[in-house]
């Protein structure tokens, strides 16, 4: 019995977990949903898939280096809120750029570059960089243990990333031209959150 509310703690907390690092994955599924607001379901397949890979392997590096170089580890960690500002900084940048000269333009529907492979990878790196921190509070569990915290919050933010996406072409579709500049502005809000709380602590 004792056994059973450990796993069921476990669980909870381990869902609970997934819910608070998917929030910067679900803000920027978000932000690629206004950008794309005819964007087809095997896309936003493969961008929550995407942040879900991320949030799975990141917290599972995390955990490997606390075991072994877990000195190198600490140091790399002050550079994180860095990474995820460049990164995201970089990515809202342009969209804000392309949503402006759109609407300078003056088209009802803007047409600026999709989400390219690579801008993907970067949006799942800089918004699960932050994870690698987790690999500290799971440094007491065997590996099993590990992989399936890690595979629940993974699974958390599939789910929470289709549903930003989801919102995102609802409003995509309301706001027009506009929503890539506001896609834009929340990437570079993001990137600004993640860096403040990393520095502040």
């Amino acid at each position: 019995m004792q056994n059973d509310v450990t796993i069921l703690t476990f669980i909870i907390n381990s869902i609970l977990f997934g819910v608070g690092l998917a929030m910067d994955a679900f803000s920027v599924s978000l932000a690629n949903g206004l950008s794309d607001p005819h964007m087809k379901k095997r896309r936003m397949a493969l961008i929550a898939g995407t942040f879900c890979f991320f949030q799975i392997i990141m917290p599972l590096i995390g955990w490997i280096c606390v075991r072994t170089v877990v000195e190198r580890f600490s140091a790399l960690q002050k550079f994180i809120p860095w990474i995820a500002l460049l990164l995201l900084g970089y990515i809202g940048g342009k969209m804000l750029v392309e949503g402006i000269q759109c609407c300078k333009e003056g088209s009802t529907e803007c047409k600026v570059s999709g989400l390219t492979f690579g801008a993907l990878m970067v949006q799942g790196i800089a918004t699960s960089i932050d994870a690698l921190s987790v690999g500290f509070t799971i440094a007491d569990l065997t590996l099993p243990f590990a992989l399936t915290e890690a595979l629940i919050i993974g699974v958390v933010t599939f789910g929470i990333c289709i549903g930003g996406l989801i919102i995102g072409k609802i409003f995509g579709n309301k706001l027009a031209g506009k929503a890539t500049i506001l896609g834009g502005v929340i990437l570079i809000g993001i990137g600004i959150e993640i860096f403040l709380t990393g520095i502040l602590g």
